[in-house]
């Protein structure tokens, strides 16, 4: 039998990172509702702490959309997550920095710090029954030890998926494999898969990140997203439908694009 995996669509969130691109309102809900309607298992709706009317476009997706989760991204502070709570959502994504170059360099902290501090917006999020997907910002380049007792900790407090971010577009299929293998080994979270495509493997990335264990991996239509961009989630969707059960409409993603086109073209 064919295993069970998750689209996770970040075009309204990644996506839009990509350059040039500023999508409106009604161009968000029109795409989120799309997508929605063929069954994709979650939409990455935008960031509610980059502005209110970021925020106002998640809650009108929240209000559209009938049959994915609808998920919001968050920096790893208190305030953020307080406003994306606001928005009526599923789910918060709660990125964390996890190689030494990002902790040290980038924040100027320590392990301890970055443990303490992902704990406390944990804990703003689930009181308020909310759940928490941890984005574990540039896994690729981090220590495995560190990794492993942080992912301990997250499970400890109720975080059942966690997401492992290729930040800077660095991994290969073989390591992909071995990194996904790896924390497969030693715990039994949720992993979901984010990759981007510097190298232009993230299709095969993914792919592999899915047949070594990731049951959620995140794609955006034409692959559009920050720098070279992401998944692309049709040519993911084809080279892998052999294979996987995506329990969604595969034979519209096509048309979705089709539609899709003409409202980024105009956001260009």
């Amino acid at each position: 039998m064919k295993e069970n995996k998750y689209i996770v669509d970040t075009t309204l969130r990644d996506g839009e990172q990509s350059p040039g691109i500023a999508l409106s309102i009604e161009n968000k809900v029109a795409i989120a509702k799309m997508l929605d309607e063929i069954g994709v298992y979650e939409i990455e709706a935008g960031i509610p702490s980059m502005s209110e009317k970021e925020a106002e476009s998640i809650r009108e997706i929240v209000k559209s959309c009938k049959n994915s989760k609808i998920s919001v991204w968050s920096r790893m502070n208190i305030e953020d997550v307080k406003k994306s709570i606001t928005c009526g959502m599923d789910i918060i994504h709660i990125g964390v920095p996890v190689s030494y170059v990002q902790i040290y360099t980038k924040l100027k902290k320590n392990k301890v710090w970055v443990q303490r501090k992902i704990l406390e917006c944990i804990e703003v999020a689930k009181s308020h029954n909310i759940d928490v997907t941890v984005g574990l910002e540039d896994a690729s380049r981090a220590d495995i030890g560190f990794l492993l007792c942080l992912i301990r900790e997250l499970k400890k407090a109720g975080v059942n998926t966690i997401r492992i971010a290729d930040t800077v577009g660095v991994l290969t299929p073989n390591r992909t494999k071995e990194l996904i293998a790896t924390i497969k080994s030693h715990t039994d979270i949720q992993i979901e898969i984010h990759v981007h495509n510097d190298l232009g493997m993230a299709v095969a990335n993914s792919i592999i990140g899915a047949k070594a264990g990731a049951d959620l991996i995140d794609c955006t239509l034409f692959g559009i997203g920050e720098r070279t961009g992401n998944c692309n989630f049709y040519d993911f969707v084809h080279a892998s439908e052999s294979i996987f059960n995506f329990a969604m409409n595969k034979k519209q993603i096509k048309r979705i694009e089709e539609l899709s086109y003409s409202i980024l073209q105009g956001a260009l």
